[in-house]
């Protein structure tokens, strides 16, 4: 009976841990010029490193959140994030996006669509200087 006490416990630990681990506070984030809807949502087109695995999703699934690139401190890394969503907030003012990651980046953070970058950006301090800091957290996409 103790025994299963503590295996019990080590599963909820490992749990949270598991959680915590899938999202990331004050990381720094870019934005980069995909112009989905200018490239008729087509992965391929921006050369996305997703696009091996995402390309052909239908165009709704595409379509429906803006897209980043993710080489963010904490969660799934390479092919295991592709397609993935992500809730990003603005630390500075609040403002909070969906996104989907559609690539991959080197600046330790997000490299988010110059769309959603506005859209975060409500007070232009992120454009005055080039990135946002930013939290996230991995969300269910909703697919």
């Amino acid at each position: 009976m103790k025994r299963a006490a503590t295996l019990f416990a080590v599963l909820v630990l490992c749990s949270a841990a598991a959680v915590r681990a899938q999202q990331a506070s004050n990381v720094r984030a870019t934005y980069n010029y995909y112009y989905p809807a200018a490239n008729n949502w087509d992965l391929n087109a921006v050369h996305a490193y997703c696009a091996t695995w995402d390309a052909n999703q239908p165009l709704e699934w595409r379509k429906k959140y803006g897209w980043t690139a993710f080489c963010g401190p904490a969660g799934p890394t390479g092919r295991d994030s592709c397609g993935k969503c992500l809730l990003v907030t603005n630390t500075a003012t609040g403002a909070q996006a969906t996104v989907r990651i559609i690539d991959q980046c080197s600046n330790g953070g997000l490299d988010l669509d110059q769309g959603v970058f506005a859209q975060l950006d409500t007070d232009g301090s992120g454009y005055a200087q080039g990135h946002l800091t930013v939290n996230y957290q991995f969300v269910n996409c909703g697919d």
